[in-house]
């Protein structure tokens, strides 16, 4: 949580904007144009001044995953909450996903390159990006948690608590989808995203049988070792 006005420090206001002009930055210029010289410049404050609140640029970057996974789950809760079939409720967290994402689309291959870079500290499954990971981890959870009776009834126990990470790699992958999506609006990610929950819808009921259970079990273990 951000100090208030009253209590801030002169550092904590100077934090304050150094991040406010970093995410600006990002939304308007998107990853390669944002450099911490642009950022300390637009500040009005020395390169030092930038390096001693945020130590690079990855930094930075990570301070805008929070944002936008905040405004995710700002827009996520009340969605998902309105509903108690499961399916609407995972729909609810996916495209409000993709809405907040949407400002930074024109930009968006250069944050995925940046992502998929070796050792990259801005990769969302690094070790850097939790705090921003489990935020939305935490709301595919409240889908499935929340979902009603008949939904809790098809999902084991065994399944339903690995079920968020592997509905939280969905998430990226539909984002990856949508990063190089040109259709107008990025029509093409949400039909993908429709398509993909109606089969979700048609598969969950096989969970419970012994066939289907194992394999769909050892597939959410391989999504456990992707995420580790």
């Amino acid at each position: 949580m951000s100090p208030s006005a009253d209590t801030a420090t002169k550092s904590d206001r100077t934090r304050a904007r150094l991040r406010e002009v970093a995410l600006e930055s990002f939304r308007e210029r998107g990853y390669d144009a944002t450099t911490v010289r642009r950022i300390a410049s637009e500040a009005g404050v020395s390169v030092g001044v930038v390096n001693y609140h945020f130590a690079s640029k990855s930094a930075l970057v990570q301070e805008l995953y929070l944002d936008v996974q905040q405004r995710h789950r700002d827009a996520a809760i009340p969605a998902m909450d309105s509903a108690d079939d499961l399916i609407d409720r995972l729909a609810a967290v996916y495209r409000t996903g993709l809405d907040a994402l949407g400002p930074f689309h024109a930009h968006a291959a250069e944050f995925v390159a940046a992502a998929m870079a070796p050792a990259s500290d801005v990769n969302p499954l690094s070790a850097e990006s939790a705090p921003a990971r489990d935020i939305t981890e935490a709301l595919f959870a409240r889908a499935v948690a929340g979902a009603d009776a008949a939904a809790t009834r098809m999902l084991p126990a065994d399944i339903s608590d690995r079920l968020p990470a592997a509905l939280f790699l969905g998430h990226l992958l539909l984002a990856l989808f949508w990063a190089y999506d040109r259709s107008p609006d990025q029509e093409r990610s949400r039909r993908l995203l429709t398509r993909g929950l109606g089969l979700l819808r048609l598969a969950l009921p096989l969970l419970r049988l012994p066939l289907v259970r194992r394999p769909v079990r050892e597939l959410l273990d391989l999504v456990a070792e992707v995420r580790s």
